[in-house]
């Protein structure tokens, strides 16, 4: 998660701080929103502790909206 937010400081032009805010705010909102089968987990694929296609589609779908 930290070079996710490490990306949205650099490219918003904002403190860390209100980065991480940021982050983990849509995150929430994200995980509010999943299945409980995949919210479950959601935490431990953010960090990185899960790996396999959740984390790789995750990372993906991440990567689609920040190019935008």
């Amino acid at each position: 998660m930290d070079k996710l937010i490490a990306l949205v400081t650099e490219r918003a032009g904002i403190s860390e701080d209100q980065a991480a805010s940021a982050v983990n705010t849509v995150l929430g909102f994200v995980k509010d929103k999943l299945p409980d089968s995949i919210s479950n987990n959601f935490d431990s694929i953010m960090e990185g502790e899960a790996g396999g296609g959740a984390l790789d589609s995750l990372k993906g779908l991440a990567g689609k909206f920040m190019n935008k």
